[in-house]
């Protein structure tokens, strides 16, 4: 049976999963100071991330509409979806919405997973259904499995600065404050209904992704048999330092890197690292 997985553009990849697991990318939409950068394989992120630092006002993000998620569901006949958090964005939503009008047109299966977190989380949500496929799991064990994952999954990030997150709604003033205070570095993370909480409060960059690698071994388990995933946004070395700390410390199976797309970006900004496992 042919599957196919679809997921938003916050799913970040690299080229060798690019490669590998030929998602269809349905892209979001990023305003800065009423230009539209349109997240697809043409967005330059250095071009937005000049963009967002040049920029008075609070950046805006768009979902995509139901029509673009429904373009993809054309392409095949079975399919699974994933999508950023269901509480940051309508983009679940509007995928679900269009799997309503794709199955009044026709036969389909489509599945549309709510991953609970955003960027390399969805990565992994969709290296998981894309290995549970190799290994010719049904779809109702594909989904079972999945969304088992789901909710185990752990997403914790360190950001330079919280201020696109704060003036998009997206975590409340207050944590921003504490962050511009004392040089205070926040390490965020996600609930488990998939909004952002605050995990930490640490003093200094250096401290805060110290605690980070402790934090993964205080919360994760049985992570031999678990992926890594580290997205950075214009953070390359930073990145590459966090693997080598945390394989120091632990044997996940595998650790992959991503840098962030222009969704992702909008919100890590200039600096920012985000892991899940």
């Amino acid at each position: 049976m042919e599957y196919r997985i679809v997921a938003d553009s916050s799913c970040d990849l690299n080229k060798d999963l690019k490669g590998k697991l030929d998602i269809g990318l349905v892209p979001l939409k990023i305003d800065v100071e009423g230009h539209t950068f349109v997240d697809d394989e043409s967005l330059d992120v250095r071009e937005l991330l000049m963009a967002m630092k040049n920029s008075k006002n609070p950046i805006k993000t768009s979902s995509p509409s139901p029509g673009e998620f429904l373009k993809e569901y054309e392409k095949a006949d079975n399919i699974f979806v994933v999508t950023l958090s269901s509480a940051l964005s309508s983009t679940y939503s509007n995928a679900v919405l269009a799997k309503n009008i794709a199955l009044e047109k026709g036969n389909k299966f489509i599945h549309v997973f709510d991953s609970l977190s955003a960027s390399i989380g969805e990565t992994l949500v969709s290296i998981k259904i894309f290995d549970l496929i190799q290994k010719n799991y049904n779809r109702n064990d594909i989904v079972a499995k999945t969304e088992e994952y789901i909710k185990e999954m752990k997403t914790f990030f360190i950001l330079e600065s919280l201020d696109n997150l704060i003036k998009a709604g997206r975590i409340g003033r207050v944590i921003g404050q504490i962050a511009t205070k004392l040089s205070i570095k926040p390490v965020m993370g996600s609930n488990d209904d998939g909004t952002i909480r605050l995990v930490e409060k640490v003093r200094g960059s250096k401290r805060a992704f110290k605690r980070l690698v402790d934090i993964i071994g205080e919360q994760g388990e049985q992570l031999e048999e678990k992926i890594l995933g580290i997205a950075h946004c214009n953070a390359l070395d930073r990145a590459e330092q966090l693997k080598k700390e945390i394989q120091k410390k632990y044997n996940f199976k595998d650790i992959i890197i991503v840098e962030t797309s222009g969704l992702s970006t909008a919100y890590a900004d200039d600096g920012g690292i985000i892991l899940a496992f």
